[in-house]
Parts: C-alpha cells; sequence; structure tokens
C-alpha cells in the first residue's frame, strides 16, 4: 500500500512541452520502445505447453488484435453498424484459422528441422512472443522516490538543467502506481500465459503484468521507479501535482517561468532546488522562494546612456 504522504517525482527537461504539461495538468504516457534501456518490457517466452495449447493461446491473442484494429478504424471512420461487432469477430476467427494452417504448413519445411511437430510448436511460441508484444503496447510513465539522485539528474533532467516535478497520489479515486521490480530474468513461461488469457487466472494476470511491464535489469535499481500504466500519449494526470524541484544549473529564467506558469494554480506548488553537499558527491535540496530571484526577473536591458539618463551629472551633462 502507498502511504498518502509519499511524493513521486518525474526528471525532466524545460521545454514548450513541460510547460504545458504544468499548466494543463497532464502526463505523457510513453511508448516503452522509446525507453533507453531495449530490454524493457521485452519478455523472451518459454515454451512448457503442449501444441494444442499453444494454438488456442495464439488464435486467442490474433483474435484479439485484429479485433481491436478493425474497431479502431471502425471509430475512425465512424461507422456504427449494429452488426459489425459480430461481422469483425467471425473475420478475425478466419485469420486466426489462416494463421495456424500457413505456421504448420511452414514447420514442414525441412530447413526448420526434421520434425514438424517440434518446428511447428518452435514458430507457435515465436508468434506468441509477437502478439504478446502487440497485446502489451501500453503506455508508461515513470517516476522516482528521490528527488536527488546525482544520476537520474544527469540522464533524464537535461543534465541539472531541468526540473524534477513531484506528485503526491492524494487523489479520488485512488491512482494505481506500481512499483518496479528489480532482478530476476526475462522469461515467461507459456503455461504463465494459457493461465492467464485462457483461463482468466487472476494471479496469473497479475504475474505476467508484472513481468511484461513492472521488471528490469539489477543495473537500474538506483531509479528506485514506480510506474503508471494507461493509454499512450499525453493523459490528463491521475496524481496531484504538489512540488517543483529545480536543477542544480537549472537558469533563473526557467524558475521564473515555471513559478509564474503556477502562480494562479487553485491548489499551490511548492518549490525547491538543487545544492551541492560540501565535501561530498552528493546533492540536497531546500526550498525556493521569489526572494531568491536576484536580479528581480524579467530583466530590462538598457544601454550606458539610458541607466544614466537620471543622473545627468554622470552623463556630462549640466543640471538645470
Amino acid at each position: 500500500m502507498i502511504p498518502p504522504t509519499k511524493t513521486f517525482h518525474r526528471y525532466v527537461r524545460f521545454n514548450t512541452n513541460t510547460l504545458d504539461s504544468l499548466c494543463e495538468d497532464t502526463l505523457h504516457f510513453a511508448q516503452p520502445g522509446s525507453f533507453n534501456d531495449p530490454l524493457d518490457c521485452k519478455p523472451t517466452l518459454e515454451c512448457d505447453s503442449d501444441l494444442e495449447q499453444l494454438r488456442e493461446v495464439l488464435a486467442l491473442l490474433f483474435e484479439r488484435r485484429v479485433i481491436e484494429e478493425k474497431r479502431v478504424l471502425a471509430r475512425k471512420a465512424d461507422f456504427r453498424d449494429p452488426s459489425s461487432d459480430l461481422q469483425v469477430a467471425k473475420r478475425a476467427k478466419t485469420e486466426a484459422a489462416r494463421e495456424l494452417a500457413d505456421i504448420a504448413y511452414h514447420a514442414t519445411n525441412p530447413e526448420h528441422g526434421h520434425d514438424p511437430l517440434e518446428n511447428e510448436k518452435w514458430i507457435l511460441t515465436w508468434a506468441i512472443r509477437r502478439e504478446l508484444l502487440k497485446h502489451y503496447e501500453r503506455g508508461v510513465c515513470c517516476f522516482s522516490t528521490t528527488p536527488t539522485s546525482p544520476l537520474l539528474w544527469s540522464h533524464y533532467g537535461d543534465q541539472h538543467h531541468g526540473i524534477c516535478i513531484g506528485y503526491s497520489t492524494d487523489r479520488n479515486p485512488k491512482p494505481n502506481l506500481e512499483k518496479v521490480e528489480y532482478g530476476g530474468d526475462r522469461r515467461i513461461k507459456t503455461s504463465t500465459l494459457i493461465k492467464a488469457f485462457i483461463h482468466a487466472e487472476p494471479e496469473a494476470v497479475d504475474e505476467l503484468d508484472r513481468a511484461v511491464l513492472l521488471r528490469k535489469a539489477p543495473g537500474w535499481r538506483y531509479e528506485r521507479e514506480w510506474r503508471l500504466i494507461g493509454s499512450q500519449g499525453v493523459q490528463n494526470s491521475p496524481l496531484l501535482l504538489k512540488e517543483v524541484t529545480f536543477g542544480l544549473r537549472c537558469s533563473p529564467s526557467v524558475k521564473h517561468a515555471v513559478v509564474q506558469s503556477l502562480a494562479s494554480r487553485s491548489k499551490p506548488v511548492r518549490f525547491y532546488e538543487i545544492h551541492e553537499v560540501p565535501d561530498r558527491f552528493g546533492l540536497r535540496r531546500r526550498k525556493w522562494g521569489s526572494a531568491d530571484f536576484a536580479p528581480p526577473l524579467p530583466h530590462v536591458a538598457e544601454s550606458v546612456t539610458e541607466m544614466l539618463a537620471d543622473f545627468p551629472e554622470l552623463n556630462g551633462d549640466s543640471p538645470d
């Protein structure tokens, strides 16, 4: 259970998208293929099922994908025929049967080996993994529980020039943040897929979700990561924006832009800035206030003549 006082931090570079996100209270759910870890959300599949079970789970995953793709096309075309769902389901079954027949045919190719049944199991396992990855094409939004990680500031906070946005789960309904697990391996057994998709066992579904979306290599443990899972793209934030931390190299103009953008927010936001820890390779943060602007912003550029206009004696002019 997540403590209501816990803060989840999102390190970002400052740009117009960041400003839009702060002003409109949105979050971007990324496609996992864009992550800097190419193994993230990319499990491997270990076959421990018989041929009929593999055929059944592939057909199910294939049909679900085809049905969803046809529904998306129908929505885009504003097509609302009540009988369309039945027609789409029939079409999906036909295409799934054709896919299984093609796999069985290719399994007889001697280039794959001399045992057609074993060849078919191998091809089916590969096809199931392909469909599994398409099934889990979700959007992921990543957070950390620490705002003072030098590595996170370097990797995600624009080399300390960016900001770190802090959120809480103090919302109704409560957001479903999931903790990332580090370690283990990338393997998922086909028997888990059978339990999850064919028999709809809740424990298997949860195990599968976590294995695909919430498992990373031990080397990423320093990130202390939690995730929101949702549709890809920009979504309204289910979290409560509560604070912004400015990076060690964050410019005064960025601080000014962020503070002014959030000044009229109905739920006030706290501001912090990062500082070095003397004599140690560490960072700490402290509260930041408008009085910290020196000189005040926005600044108006003036020439020397303009600056001395109120002091004619200094400008070489005789006072009246």
